[in-house]
């Protein structure tokens, strides 16, 4: 095991990283690692390396939404870790890493790999002062459920729920752009009272109101966080699905969603919502039902056949609005860990 070296990944490494997890899964998603390991590596030209040219000198210079692991075998790639910096969904205080994905190469299998990889991620996340690292998967999976347990995993508070694309009721069809499918709509809804609701994709211009709102439903100045998730929800995702909600040219909320292909190898398209956020001044107007209402048109004309999200146990408001549209228990398991 003397041989083994770890560093953060870089472009170069995509065409190793896709062989192994391809050996793993037998479904290639080399596009969708391109994008995810080029979003995470966007930063590497300023970062200055050791004298070896491998190992960064200082980690905390690395992109602010990722933790990266190369694990090298003789300078070959033997084992990656993707993991994402998270300062928390739906309101969330705390800052945390979500590992999105972890692989070791077959013939590297039973020599630890995978725990040394993980090991690392908790290095330089003590580095960049954050102690919590969670990550999901589905529960049938059982020897990522043996590596979690033997890693000091332990269920998390929360609850992943999910529903499939079926229509919520009365909707629009979705639409084109210049003839080319962009993976978003626009409609407009009955509001309870008053003028109906217009949805239309969200666009970087958004910024500024999506922040107001979210200062105003959470009582704190995130933007950040807020700015983080455009970049991750119009510049990382594939396919562009997230919305605004406007009232005569005024966005009085905004949904957050992105199709992925999954963790942990998962080939099957997925809509993933990580955040909802409705103005005060519109509550109980119709404004979330109309986002979620053709968040779902737009999922089920992109073929994508589930949406889930997570929600804290003490969200109330949210846990209702969901379940009553639909939403159940996910199989997949919420798993967190200390690191200290």
């Amino acid at each position: 095991m003397s041989n083994i070296s770890f560093r953060p990944l870089y472009p170069e490494d995509i065409n190793q990283v896709s062989k192994i997890e391809s050996s793993l899964t037998g479904s290639p998603r080399s596009a969708f690692l391109e994008k995810r390991l080029a979003v995470a590596t966007a930063n590497l030209g300023e970062v200055f390396l050791d004298e070896t040219g491998d190992m960064p000198l200082d980690p905390q210079t690395m992109p602010d939404s990722f933790i990266t692991c190369a694990a090298l075998d003789d300078k070959k790639l033997a084992g990656y870790g993707f993991a994402r910096i998270l300062e928390g969904e739906f309101g969330a205080k705390s800052t945390i890493v979500e590992l999105d994905d972890i692989g070791v190469a077959p013939d590297e299998q039973g020599k630890g790999i995978g725990k040394m990889i993980l090991a690392d991620i908790e290095q330089r996340m003590k580095r960049k002062n954050i102690n919590t690292l969670q990550t999901q998967f589905d529960w049938s999976n059982i020897s990522m459920t043996r590596f979690f347990a033997s890693t000091g995993f332990t269920l998390a508070s929360g609850q992943i729920i999910e529903r499939d694309t079926s229509p919520l009721g009365k909707n629009v069809d979705p639409v084109t752009t210049d003839g080319k499918w962009q993976g978003h709509g626009s409609g407009h809804y009955d509001k309870q009272a008053g003028r109906p609701v217009t949805v239309r994709p969200i666009k970087w211009e958004d910024l500024a109101a999506v922040d107001r709102i979210d200062v105003k439903c959470t009582g704190l100045d995130r933007s950040a966080y807020c700015a983080d998730k455009f970049r991750e929800v119009l510049d990382e995702s594939g396919i562009r699905v997230s919305m605004v909600a406007e009232d005569d040219g005024v966005v009085t909320g905004f949904i957050m969603a992105r199709v992925d292909f999954g963790e942990f190898g998962r080939v099957e398209k997925a809509a993933v919502i990580d955040t909802i956020g409705v103005h005060p001044a519109y509550g109980g107007s119709g404004v979330s039902h109309a986002l979620l209402s053709q968040l779902l048109i737009n999922l089920s004309a992109l073929q994508v056949k589930t949406v889930r999200t997570r929600v804290e146990h003490d969200y109330f408001a949210l846990w209702n609005f969901l379940t009553r549209r639909g939403f159940k228990h996910s199989q997949r398991l919420l798993l967190t860990k200390k690191v200290i």
